[in-house]
């Protein structure tokens, strides 16, 4: 296996922050990656909401925003930067069959990709499934979350199409976590302050 497909493989997957990871910038978060290559990675952080309606920054795309709907932190980089992720049912079949995708969407894995904010939102109402805004979004440069894995800071998990959109967000880590399989799910159970147990 070269290098590259080993990089650009973790692209659409889920890190889940291990209970050693003493950043508190991703302390108990699930990041979905959506580019992963030999440049680096980029992610944002899916359960992290602010106290900010999406309607008080984007108000043309609050009616589409699933509930919570607030922005989330995406990550430490960018702050002052939005994007958007939207599910669109049936989009992976779509491209499959040889079919465009949908117009201000561009898919990152399955039925997940970014929305173009600049896109009028009436274009996209019909095709999407869940939208949901983030502030800004997490950065790895180089080889840097290679050594963060390595080093057992991370857990790597298949992702699936309603993590984006989960109505409970603050329970994304341990939700999860306890749908893996085996030891990984014990780790769902993980107290979140070790020291009182």
């Amino acid at each position: 296996m070269s290098r590259m497909t080993e990089v650009s493989s973790l692209t659409g997957r889920l890190l889940v922050a291990t209970p050693k990871l003493a950043d508190p910038n991703f302390d108990r978060t699930v990041v979905l990656l959506l580019d992963h290559d030999a440049k680096g990675t980029l992610g944002v952080v899916l359960n992290r909401p602010t106290p900010v309606g999406v309607g008080d920054v984007l108000e043309p795309w609050a009616e589409l925003a699933v509930p919570p709907q607030v922005v989330f932190q995406g990550g430490p980089v960018a702050l002052d930067s939005a994007l958007a992720l939207a599910v669109v049912p049936g989009a992976g079949e779509a491209r499959a069959a040889g079919r465009d995708g949908v117009l201000g969407w561009r898919r990152v894995h399955g039925a997940i990709g970014l929305v173009d904010l600049e896109a009028p939102p009436e274009l996209l109402a019909a095709e999407l499934g869940s939208l949901r805004i983030f502030a800004g979004y997490a950065g790895w440069g180089p080889g840097q979350l290679e050594r963060e894995l390595a080093d057992g800071a991370w857990y790597v998990v298949e992702s699936e199409p309603g993590d984006v959109s989960a109505p409970d967000p603050e329970r994304l880590w341990r939700a999860v976590l306890r749908r893996q399989r085996g030891e990984l799910a014990m780790v769902a159970t993980y107290p979140d302050d070790p020291s009182l147990n």
